[in-house]
């Protein structure tokens, strides 16, 4: 069996550029360790209990309840593995504890326009966090990129599929810091 690379572990799993660093929110970090729990700690077991009632009941090559139980085994043991490569590989930042707010840096969401008074907002979050249907994008994606650094009144270039496009940083956000009551 040769050596994987931590994302050829889970199929579909966003890449991280080598020798870059993982980083994420403190929420996606909560978010992974859930999953790698709840597979851990319950989903697993369970289906282990299954796939040894199964094997108890004769011929194996026939018996889908074990035939699927080491497949999902096989699955959930994957998915674990890659959950737990990629936060031991973290480095977990917290954006509303970021002191330069008037540039663009990790967890910031910008709105910006662009050529054609198109405005969208984004927010820069991990690869292992980001969603475009809710507006989070990679930190390697080519817009996080373009903005990265960029203050209010900048223009960067982005490249896209379809060439080069200007876009005009117009807002940038954090997250509030939770206030703590006195």
């Amino acid at each position: 069996m040769t050596a994987q690379a931590d994302d050829d572990d889970d199929a579909g799993a966003p890449p991280i550029p080598k020798g870059a660093k993982n980083y994420m929110t403190p929420a996606g970090a909560a978010r992974m360790r859930a999953e790698l729990h709840q597979l851990m700690r319950v989903e697993r077991p369970r289906v282990v209990e299954i796939v040894s009632w199964a094997a108890g009941n004769g011929d194996r090559s026939e018996n889908g309840d074990y035939l699927y139980g080491k497949k999902r085994l096989r699955e959930i043991d994957r998915r674990a593995r890659f959950l737990g490569k990629r936060l031991e590989n973290a480095e977990v930042v917290d954006p509303a504890r970021q002191p330069q707010r008037d540039r663009v840096f990790f967890g910031a969401s910008v709105t910006f326009a662009n050529e054609r008074d198109e405005t969208r907002t984004v927010t820069i979050l991990g690869a292992d966090e980001a969603d475009m249907a809710r507006g989070e994008v990679s930190l390697y994606a080519p817009i996080a990129r373009a903005l990265l650094r960029a203050r209010v009144g900048d223009v960067v270039r982005m490249h896209t599929p379809s060439g080069p496009e200007e876009v005009e940083v117009l807002a940038i956000r954090y997250p509030d810091a939770l206030q703590q009551e006195h």
